[in-house]
């Protein structure tokens, strides 16, 4: 029988089309991810289907040209840029003779990477377990060095069966440290709400620039870095405006397509800081060709999470890149819809403030917000 490997860093990415459209940038994508997780890209396998093969998803005739490429290369791990069933990734790890990712496994995998705080940390093992669960094969009697071993296993039980129940131990104490944590934030939400100070949380697809411009409106040194998910956990700081005195403002998580449900799942409670927020800024990356898409994306996600009628004001970032001038645009109403800036270069950043010192006078009186 097939032994899945611990590791790998050499990957043949697998990018299939089922009609959906945007490849060339679903593809770029995907490299990111790979290389966001630690991977060296050694090849791509591209091709066109109808629909996934039940069995193998990309069908025998693809999966032989994956196999002979993988040996061609000495690549240790497939990377799939779609979704596979517990199935078909243990079909094609026999097949293939290498491990097999799927891209929900993979955003985990970087999740896993990036999460430096305590809440994030039990965030992600959360999401972790509850997607593999869904495809649970005798991966999990290490846990039962945390009760002791001896004396858990129940009469009868075959080991599948008391893997699944260690997973599920784990996984209820996970939610409830996760809601002790969540009451906690609950309070100080409500203490920043008698002080009626106005929330603000930027939102945006991962690496649009949501960091870079938190940390030069805010001077908060937050780590950015030109990758995928480079920041998790939500950090929260006081913004002074001129005229209008303070908001708190928000970094929050990036968003990307096809975004794991375990993943929204286990965020809820941070991700509960943008639906409760009284104005998003969706950074959107104004150099990528699929921004159009990225703004769908993350649109989605916001209307899964609870958070679609927020009010929002596009911020087009990376206006370096594109030679477009700083500006604000506005309704036929004269509501600020978008505001044009370079959170690199800090231009704009002065009509980014100004739209916010209006929304804060528009949301009460300026007193409130006074340090």
């Amino acid at each position: 029988m097939f032994e899945r490997p611990g590791g790998g860093e050499s990957a043949v990415l697998v990018q299939l089309d089922f009609g959906q459209g945007d490849i060339a940038e679903r593809l770029d994508e995907l490299k990111l991810l790979a290389a966001s997780a630690g991977a060296t890209t050694s090849a791509v396998v591209q091709g066109r289907r109808e629909r996934p093969d039940s069995a193998l998803f990309a069908g025998k005739g693809k999966v032989a040209e994956l196999a002979d490429t993988i040996r061609d290369f000495g690549a240790d791990i497939a990377i799939f840029n779609h979704e596979l069933s517990a199935a078909q990734q243990r079909n094609l790890e026999k097949e293939l003779g290498c491990r097999v990712v799927d891209r929900a496994s993979l955003i985990l995998d970087i999740f896993a990477q990036r999460a430096k705080s305590h809440e994030g940390k039990l965030q992600v093992e959360l999401a972790q377990l509850q997607h593999m669960a869904t495809r649970l094969v005798r991966g999990w009697t290490h846990l039962e060095r945390q009760k002791g071993g001896i004396g858990l296993r129940g009469p009868g039980e075959t080991q599948l069966e008391t893997d699944r129940r260690l997973l599920g131990k784990r996984v209820k104490m996970l939610k409830e440290r996760l809601k002790q944590l969540e009451r906690q934030r609950v309070v100080r939400r409500r203490a920043r709400t008698r002080r009626e100070m106005l929330a603000v949380s930027l939102v945006g697809y991962t690496n649009a620039g949501k960091s870079t411009l938190f940390n030069a409106l805010t001077k908060a040194g937050a780590y950015a870095a030109n990758q995928l998910f480079a920041t998790l956990d939500t950090t929260s700081r006081r913004l002074y405006l001129e005229g209008s005195g303070q908001v708190i403002l928000s970094d929050t998580v990036g968003f990307i397509r096809d975004l794991p449900h375990s993943l929204v799942a286990a965020f809820h409670a941070t991700l509960e800081e943008t639906a409760s927020a009284d104005l998003l800024l969706h950074v959107v990356d104004s150099a990528s060709g699929d921004r159009d898409a990225q703004v769908s994306a993350v649109d989605g996600v916001l209307e899964e999470i609870g958070a679609a009628k927020v009010p929002q004001i596009l911020v087009w970032n990376k206006i370096d890149a594109t030679g477009v001038e700083p500006a604000v645009e506005r309704n036929a109403y004269g509501k600020i819809t978008r505001v044009r800036v370079s959170a690199r270069t800090g231009a704009g950043l002065d009509l980014l403030r100004q739209a916010l010192a209006e929304t804060a006078l528009e949301h009460g009186d300026p007193t409130p917000y006074a340090a």
